[in-house]
């Protein structure tokens, strides 16, 4: 298909400028079960155009997402473990700063 806007050749990459997705629409001069607007022709073509190139942009999306998603859990971890070493770091040096104590009492008593 050589038609701009169309899956292979998109009238523009730039989601802001194309066009949104029209809604399906019942009037009611239309009888019941008879086609809507939308599947004439001409509007059919121009409505599926709009959806695909919105669809095309819904991995995008999840992507982010998923992506952002990801993001958040490994800094949450990197925090938890920063968090881990420091009271170890913190326990170590009570620790030591207890056997400085001692080492100084008995040095100061004998």
């Amino acid at each position: 298909m050589t038609a701009n806007g169309t899956i292979d050749r998109p009238l523009t990459h730039d989601p802001l400028k194309q066009a949104p997705m029209s809604p399906f629409s019942t009037t009611s001069e239309q009888p019941h079960g008879s086609a809507t607007a939308d599947f004439i022709t001409a509007g059919a073509i121009t409505s599926r155009q709009n959806r695909t190139r919105e669809m095309q942009l819904i991995p995008e999306a999840m992507a982010r997402a998923h992506m952002d998603d990801r993001m958040r859990e490994a800094d949450a971890e990197r925090h938890a473990l920063r968090l881990v070493s420091a009271r170890r770091m913190q326990r170590r040096a009570e620790r030591v700063s207890m056997r400085a104590r001692r080492a100084l009492a008995m040095a100061v008593m004998h």
